[in-house]
């Protein structure tokens, strides 16, 4: 009887079993005409379990692993100021849809900042979705004789360079925010960096310094009435602080959140990156997400692709300047 998988017995064996070879030499291409995602997909967090971006990042991957219907696997990996996994992504992973991590504007800056970069942040990624920020601002001492923005503005201009800011560390979002902000005014500060928000909390309470410029690690000073806050730089006011006025409300034209998004390796498939984009947008908008981000005063920063890589671009251009002017370098 003929063989039913062969009907021409004299076919050339040879033949077919090249067509076989090639067949495994592409699994991509199998998979590629399947549904995505038909296996986990692997989400790299660059900083350590417990942080406001790992609990608000953790939640999205939860309930966009519902849509998709494969599990969205964090994998955290700090180092290199929140680095670490650029040159993976830009080097190493495939784009194939099933690597992904955070953007976020440190992976932008730090390819300025040091002389060897290992990736571009505009060509060596695709930038999926924006999603979200933090609320930053600048808070004093309760006791401080500085009762609102004006009055440190004028007391900075009566002290040029004895006035002084903590932030979580050099050519950070909020340091070159207040650089800015100094710039506009004509104004010369002294910047005094730590090595966290924490650190510089203590410092202001401490009498060490004047004020802290930084992500709301202050909040619960200020709730407490250990701290006064004089400026907000959310594009609205904080729900938590709503006599605090915002940059905007001040007369800049700022808003300083230090948004971040979701990345993968450069040249993924577009379906691919829409399939993500959606799954990530429903997450976004689930009340779910909208609890966790209220716990960390994160303000929504929504982009689509399209307007994410745009935002990456135009950062990226703002990043170079402002490095340059300030001379900025971390080796």
């Amino acid at each position: 009887m003929p063989d039913r998988d062969f009907p021409n017995p004299s076919a050339p064996r040879r033949a077919l079993l090249a067509a076989g070879v090639a067949t495994l030499a592409a699994p991509g291409l199998a998979r590629a005409q399947g549904r995505y995602p038909d296996r986990p997909i692997r989400f790299i967090i660059p900083w350590p379990p417990g942080g406001s971006a790992d609990s608000q990042l953790r939640s999205m991957a939860e309930i966009a692993t519902r849509r998709l219907g494969q599990p969205i696997v964090i994998e955290n990996r700090p180092g290199a100021g929140g680095t670490l996994h650029a040159p993976y992504l830009a080097r190493e992973a495939r784009p194939d849809g099933y690597t992904l991590g955070q953007m976020h504007l440190s992976v932008i800056r730090r390819a300025y900042l040091v002389r060897n970069a290992q990736w571009d942040p505009v060509e060596d990624f695709t930038p999926i979705i924006g999603l979200c920020g933090w609320l930053f601002g600048v808070a004093v001492r309760a006791d401080s004789p500085i009762r609102t923005w004006r009055d440190f503005i004028d007391n900075a201009k009566r002290n040029p360079g004895r006035v002084t800011f903590a932030t979580s560390g050099i050519a950070t979002t909020n340091h070159l925010a207040m650089e800015e902000l100094s710039a506009k005014e004509g104004m010369e500060l002294t910047h005094v960096p730590f090595r966290g928000a924490n650190e510089g909390v203590t410092a202001v309470l401490g009498g060490q310094v004047d004020c802290i410029a930084d992500a709301s690690t202050w909040a619960p000073m200020v709730e407490a009435g250990r701290m006064r806050l004089l400026s907000v730089w959310s594009p609205e006011r904080a729900s938590r602080f709503p006599e605090v006025p915002t940059l905007k409300e001040l007369g800049y034209d700022m808003v300083v959140t230090s948004p971040y998004g979701v990345m993968g390796p450069k040249g993924m498939d577009a379906g691919v990156v829409r399939t993500l984009h959606d799954a990530f947008k429903e997450a976004l908008d689930s009340e779910e997400n909208r609890r966790v981000r209220g716990n960390y005063d994160m303000p929504l920063e929504y982009r689509n692709t399209a307007d994410y890589a745009q935002f990456i671009r135009d950062r990226a251009a703002y990043e170079q300047a402002m490095i340059r002017r300030l001379n900025l370098s971390i080796g």
